[in-house]
């Protein structure tokens, strides 16, 4: 069973710099990957103008059963949320700077990047 979950990692880190890369080909500023705190994890946070973004990215293969863009809960929203909050704070963002939850959800190879993502689950 822990081969598994490694496999699992491996794949999700390589997704998640293939959507790293692709938010840097639409000129975002990457500033942070995989942040932890004791609420959860935030796989990319990054700059878009005077945004700090904070991106959910999730993957599915070709054929599987469910979009990967419906696959982020209310609580899972909740969770990155306060996740955010404890970057901005840790980082000592001002309270007023602008954020955005963004979701990338990869289907086989094609990439689908929501903006304002909690806005619409």
């Amino acid at each position: 069973m822990a081969g598994r979950g490694n496999a699992n990692r491996k794949k999700g880190a390589f997704w998640e710099q293939q959507a790293a890369e692709y938010l840097e080909k639409k000129g975002y500023r990457i500033l942070g990957r995989n942040f932890y705190s004791c609420y959860g994890e935030i796989d990319i946070i990054a700059g878009q103008g005077r945004y700090l973004v904070f991106v959910e990215v999730k993957y599915r293969r070709e054929g599987a059963s469910t979009h990967p863009l419906e696959s982020v809960s209310k609580a899972k929203q909740r969770r990155i949320c306060r996740t955010a909050a404890y970057y901005c704070l840790r980082h000592k963002y001002p309270e007023d700077t602008p954020c955005r939850f963004d979701m990338i959800g990869i289907l086989g190879g094609e990439f689908i990047h929501l903006e304002d993502a909690f806005a619409y689950l």
